[in-house]
């Protein structure tokens, strides 16, 4: 029998292990050691009033005074918390060391006064099954929990569980001056980054605990897989801060908004270049394109893509267009804009990504009166006798004027600058090329 309540004992520790590991998330290359580290000095700023919307729809603030019983934290101790004692043993009153509670679960379980000086706010933890509690350093609850200070070294487990539904496997966009990455398994320890350019986009690869003042941390990666996290306040229940606190503006970071951008409307296809998506394109010109390497590729002209998306990039006129290659399947991504910039007789002032300049609708190899055998002339913009109007047009492009000879024959002029001087002579009844005119 004793046998069999000790097997039982440790199953359950094991099981709460799990749950409370489950919260401790660390960027890939953490190293382990024993030695741990402590972040200290980061705080976190106001958000802008309008972008508050989404965030206070699924994190509401939970002011100590209205906390239920049930409510979870994770102990998360700073320096100053390993030499003031925050709770005590329920069943002794005497403190306990809170790097012997650190990462531990608690639940909250309401106050009480006990005939003392002070009142008490009592928890169970869900790791070992013991009650704990935290004096209040005033006479009445009442009179504390209107405030900021709430209970040390609690991170609230609330936004940590919504954020993981939320955020996880979700696209952001970066906005900090800096941001981590883990440099230990078991420490606190960290290495800052301050060189991640603003509007990278990342993935969300893990969402857990991070500190108390600044309890959801978000783990994402970016394109070449080099992950980073940021601790954010989201609710700020139990943050520890008060209001004027988050106002500092370098402490703006350890906000959500602070820190990143979810897609919203400004990053969906407007309907201006929406309905562009899904479909065929060819390129007008040599070009350059990023592969899914993040690595620059030349592009020949009349290379062949469908586009798969569209996407506005913060604050510019520029959109980022992923293509897939026709044929080859790979991936590529080419900055355009839709806004026609081009200015008539002053091409130094022309955008050079501008969409329709860059590309056309259609595959050259289907067009009709466009023959295989002459492609490869053709995209080296090469025109020949016999070729078709559709052949001459992707060879050279539009023509600067169009005519007619003496005996009615149709022609095409090409006198753009730093260009030759090019007339196409087609016959008017095949419509083909006839003459060559330099």
């Amino acid at each position: 029998m004793r046998k069999f309540l000790t097997m039982s004992v440790l199953a359950l520790s094991v099981l709460a292990l799990q749950a409370q590991n489950r919260y401790i998330v660390k960027t890939k290359g953490a190293k382990k050691v024993v030695t741990a580290q402590v972040q200290d000095g980061a705080e976190a700023a106001e958000e802008p009033e309008e972008e508050k919307d989404f965030l206070s729809q699924y994190f509401r603030y939970v002011s100590m005074c209205d906390w239920q019983d049930g409510m979870r934290f994770m102990v998360i101790p700073d320096k100053k918390d390993m030499v003031i004692k925050t709770f005590a043993d329920a069943s002794t009153g005497m403190m306990v060391s809170s790097s012997s509670l650190r990462h531990k679960i608690m639940i909250y379980r309401g106050h009480q006064n006990t005939g003392g000086l002070h009142e008490r706010v009592d928890f169970e933890c869900e790791d070992d099954g013991k009650r704990y509690y935290f004096e209040v350093p005033t006479a009445k609850f009442d009179d504390y929990c209107f405030g900021k200070l709430g209970v040390p070294t609690l991170a609230y487990l609330g936004d940590v569980d919504t954020a993981i539904e939320l955020f996880k496997d979700k696209t952001l966009f970066t906005l900090a001056d800096e941001y981590y990455v883990d440099t230990d398994v078991d420490g606190d320890g960290y290495r800052v980054l301050t060189d991640i350019p603003k509007n990278t986009e990342v993935k969300v690869v893990a969402v857990g605990v991070g500190t108390r003042n600044f309890p959801v941390k978000i783990i994402v990666a970016d394109e070449q897989g080099n992950e980073f996290f940021q601790n954010v306040a989201i609710s700020r229940t139990n943050s520890g801060l008060r209001d004027d606190e988050f106002e500092i503006s370098n402490m703006i970071f350890h906000t959500f908004r602070g820190s990143f951008e979810m897609m919203g409307d400004d990053q969906a296809p407007s309907a201006t270049y929406k309905r562009f998506i899904g479909t065929t394109v060819f390129t007008l010109q040599n070009t350059q394109m990023l592969n899914a390497n993040g690595q620059k590729t030349n592009v020949a002209r009349l290379s062949t893509f469908k586009i798969k998306s569209i996407r506005a990039q913060r604050g510019t006129e520029y959109v980022k267009m992923t293509l897939v290659g026709n044929g080859s399947g790979s991936e590529y991504t080419k900055e355009v804009t839709f806004n026609n910039k081009n200015m008539i007789g002053e091409p130094d002032k022309q955008d050079k990504n501008y969409f329709h300049d860059l590309f056309a609708q259609g595959n050259p190899a289907t067009m009709e009166g466009v023959r295989k055998d002459n492609l490869k002339d053709v995209q080296r913009g090469l025109v020949r006798v016999g070729y078709t109007e559709n052949e001459v047009r992707l060879a050279l492009g539009k023509p600067s004027t169009t005519g007619q000879t003496q005996n009615q024959q149709t022609t095409w002029s090409y006198n753009y600058p730093g260009m030759p001087y090019t007339c196409i002579v087609f016959n008017p009844k095949t419509k083909k090329v006839v003459k060559i005119l330099k």
